[in-house]
């Protein structure tokens, strides 16, 4: 049988040891900026009335996008609520200004109230109220980020958002891999299973409430699903041999999955409902790593029935296999943007170097989007703006998003381990 890199498959036969479902915080990421865009509109964020803490996330949501260049220290001008004082602004040659104000309810929640103010043409773009629990100011300051990234760009904003990833670390021999879920800057971390042994490939059902993973506490590897409100989890799939790549359909009904039940590494799907497993390939290659099209009418799976590892997109209707990827010796670990137009891939351009590179499923243009050479598992975020993956950089695993346009990076590395595949929550 032939063999693909270890990008492709990544699994191992490990002694076996019972995980341990938990939900407290673990390690935290911490956010690294490595490029920032040379030019960006500035928006200024003015500390809020009766509040601290909510104008330093909004303003960090908004430097992280790439997009803009946000700032609440050394402003040229004041600014509050309903006096947004547009001429000083225009003065300072800065087009938007963010002011808000925060009150405790008699029920303990709080009343936040934001505005947006475009200082060129004169008017508040947004003047929005909301009504979150006490607890729940960090998720607020995300959802006022995602408000003004849309009424700005036109584009849903990701800042609410989750990315799984899982962490190894060592020096906790018992709980060497935990599976862990943050929001997009790193914060509030929350781990969802805790092993010795490895866990692979996390995939989120469509509506975000459970994730699938791949273990190897009965010693060999097993695809599990995990609800994360109860923490109660069942397995999916324990064929002889591999069980690996989990995927769901956009509808949740069914999953795709890789598995050498009969000998050679095959893409299989089950009807969650029924259990019941039809095989989708049948090649002497390895076909692994499948995943559905945001329509759901075909998936894309890497295989080597070409001689290399590349990219084929399989469609339901009629059966039929295309090649998507011609360009570089290796094309692997793809996902699908939400609009289905483009494909992220770890890209070979030459030697070792493994990068991330996004390809336009139209016209086959690709682009090497990172400049860090031990890259993998790309995940897109719900709009399609940004892209998550695992790499190494100094000696040390970590995790960095890059916005599509190459135009900035940030690193999330943590102090308790390396940080390995990754995937973004859909919304």
């Amino acid at each position: 049988m032939k063999m693909i890199s270890k990008h492709i498959l990544g699994l191992a036969i490990i002694a076996a040891c019972s995980p341990a479902v938990i939900t407290t915080s673990y390690a935290q990421l911490h956010l690294e900026i490595a490029k920032a865009p040379e030019e960006a509109p500035k928006i200024a964020i003015i500390p809020f009335s009766n509040d601290t803490s909510l104008y330093p996330i909004i303003e960090n949501d908004l430097n992280r996008s790439g997009r803009f260049s946000s700032s609440s220290k050394n402003l040229p001008a004041t600014a509050s609520l309903n006096n947004a004082n547009g001429p000083a602004w225009k003065a300072a040659g800065v087009p938007y200004v963010v002011t808000g104000d925060v009150k405790k309810n008699a029920d303990g929640s709080l009343a936040v109230q934001y505005q947006l103010y475009d200082v060129e043409k004169g008017q508040y773009v947004l003047n929005e109220l909301l009504t979150v629990p006490a607890s729940r100011v960090r998720s607020a300051g995300h959802m006022i980020s995602d408000a003004i990234y849309q009424a700005l760009t036109g584009i849903q904003g990701d800042f609410s958002g989750r990315i799984a990833y899982v962490l190894r670390n060592p020096a906790t021999p018992q709980q060497r891999y935990t599976l862990q879920i943050a929001d997009t800057d790193g914060e509030q971390p929350r781990t969802v299973l805790s092993s010795r042994d490895p866990i692979l490939s996390p995939a989120w059902t469509p509506d975000a409430k459970k994730i699938a993973y791949v273990s190897f506490e009965t010693k060999r590897p097993a695809i599990y699903v995990q609800d994360l409100a109860t923490g109660q989890r069942e397995k999916l799939a324990g064929f002889r041999g591999l069980n690996g790549a989990p995927s769901f359909s956009p509808d949740g009904k069914s999953m795709l999955f890789t598995a050498s039940m009969h000998d050679n590494p095959e893409v299989y799907q089950m009807d969650l409902e029924t259990r019941q497993v039809k095989r989708m390939t049948n090649d002497t290659a390895i076909d692994t790593e499948a995943r559905y099209t945001p329509d759901g009418k075909g998936f894309i799976f890497t295989s080597d029935r070409g001689g290399s590892a590349q990219i084929y997109k399989y469609t339901f209707a009629d059966g039929t296999t295309k090649r998507l990827t011609f360009r570089g010796a290796f094309n692997a670990r793809g996902t699908l943007s939400a609009d289905g137009k483009y494909v992220a891939l770890v890209h070979r351009p030459s030697g070792s170097n493994y990068k991330v590179a996004i390809q336009e499923i139209s016209t086959g243009i690709t682009n090497i989007l990172t400049p860090t050479s031990l890259d993998e598992s790309p995940s897109f975020s719900p709009n399609g703006q940004m892209v998550v993956y695992a790499t190494r950089e100094n000696n040390r695993g970590l995790l960095s998003i890059m916005s599509t346009d190459g135009k900035f990076r940030m690193n999330l590395p943590s102090e308790q381990g390396e940080v390995r595949e990754p995937a973004w929550a859909p919304k």
